[in-house]
């Protein structure tokens, strides 16, 4: 029985059979599938006119990868493509239990980390630098690398993130008046105080926090969607984040975001970081280079510092930078065949 692993992995699945091999890894918790072959290629000029075409022709496949057997409800994934940009050294593509992301902080910092331990980039330096293209635009990711190789954390500047609207209300079916932020950080969040519906933002909560959630991001998308000015593709309410106090007193509050179809993050949200560091920048309460620690449903963190102060088409915004960790959990080599009634994934929460 101890050589049946080396057995299995000599083992040739049938030519008809679809092979993904993957990455997996975890960002503070929340999880990340690195897919770096079996996708079928995705067509497009930018990484935008990708995610519509795989929105298109390769949405089982994302079923596939991100739903049940071999993924639930709250799995997240990211393809890793060649890049679109001169500066850019890859492309990525995020996906999650309703569809393909327009950006994904966590997954910035996930793959950066996979790709540096698994020797998949050189490491010449003890920072390493990668240019990384996504559907809302250029980021930079940096990951400080020890003597063995290990990452011990990600920084990426972000897209240009602002905010949209501050102080907002909107009717909410079930749940009545919702004040909120609207804010882009590489997506739009409704931004929500915790406290006005007793929440302390806690794992127990999740079942609450999704129904809320999902009831927000609605309400606003249909009363009042945002209309991004560079991309029609990114203008929608991709979630709902509720702010709260820390836990932790050396941290400055703590986030949940609920997105996708209920999806409950369980890192404090790398895009919402950003999008709370221009609502902070607005109000006046952060400036350009101060750092915040915010806190996740799980008490992990990412620090959030402003870079930099840009005017963006008569629009003040900024240029978030994000920091945090991830793990490396599993390597995987996902079977699909196509005789399978099931190949196409299924969903039970």
């Amino acid at each position: 029985m101890e050589d049946w692993y080396g057995m299995a992995q000599s083992w040739v699945p049938p030519e008809s059979w679809t092979r993904v091999c993957a990455i997996d890894a975890h960002t503070e918790g929340e999880p990340l599938r690195v897919v770096l072959s079996g996708f079928s290629d995705l067509e497009g000029a930018t990484v935008l006119e990708r995610r519509r075409w795989a929105c298109e022709h390769s949405d089982e496949l994302r079923r596939a990868l991100m739903w049940e057997p071999r993924g639930h409800a709250d799995m997240y994934g990211c393809i890793v493509m060649p890049p679109v940009t001169p500066l850019a050294d890859l492309s990525v593509l995020f996906m999650h239990n309703s569809g393909f992301s327009t950006m994904c902080g966590h997954g910035i910092i996930g793959v950066t980390t996979v790709l540096v331990e698994c020797g998949l980039v050189p490491i010449l330096d003890s920072v390493v630098e990668l240019g990384i293209d996504t559907p809302a635009g250029f980021v930079c990711a940096r990951a400080d690398v020890d003597s063995t190789g290990s990452v011990s954390r990600v920084r990426f500047e972000n897209v240009t993130s602002y905010t949209e609207r501050l102080d907002a209300t909107v009717d909410v079916a079930g749940v009545g008046t919702v004040q909120y932020d609207l804010a882009f950080g590489g997506a739009y969040y409704a931004y929500v105080d915790a406290s006005a519906y007793d929440l302390t933002l806690v794992p127990e909560e999740g079942n609450r926090l999704i129904e809320l959630g999902r009831r927000i991001k609605n309400a606003v998308q249909e009363a009042d969607p945002p209309c991004h000015r560079e991309d029609d593709d990114l203008s929608f309410v991709y979630g709902t984040i509720f702010v709260g106090d820390a836990h932790n007193a050396e941290n400055h509050s703590r986030n949940v975001c609920v997105f996708a179809d209920g999806e409950v993050d369980r890192c404090p949200t790398g895009t919402g970081v950003s999008g709370r560091l221009a609502i902070h920048k607005a109000r006046g309460e952060l400036d350009v280079g101060e750092e915040i620690r915010i806190e996740s449903i799980l008490g992990t963190c990412f620090d959030g510092t402003i870079l930099e102060e840009v005017d963006t088409e008569g629009r003040s915004a900024i240029i978030p930078e994000v920091a945090g960790r991830a793990w490396v959990t599993g390597r995987h080599e996902f079977l699909i065949s196509p005789e399978d009634p099931l190949r196409g994934g299924f969903l039970i929460r």
